[in-house]
């Protein structure tokens, strides 16, 4: 098993989640936060079931993942 750092964003009209570090895109959603995080989990297992264990990015791999806010002008 290995720990796959997931971001969970709420959304007025759910959650959708990714992980961080993985090669490729992968993305899951669901009503709860619960059944995103759910559904990212499965993703991601058919991503490395589909791609093969190369998208884990063992030479860099995520320590922590942080929210910050940048102002810019627009």
């Amino acid at each position: 098993m290995r720990q796959v750092k997931v971001i969970v964003e709420k959304h007025p009209d759910g959650y959708v989640a990714y992980p961080v570090g993985l090669k490729g895109v992968v993305v899951g959603e669901g009503d709860s936060y619960d059944e995103a995080l759910a559904d990212v989990r499965s993703a991601i297992d058919f991503h490395i079931e589909t791609f093969g264990a190369e998208v884990l990015d063992d030479e860099s791999p995520v320590l922590e993942a942080f929210v910050a806010e940048a102002e810019v002008e627009r």
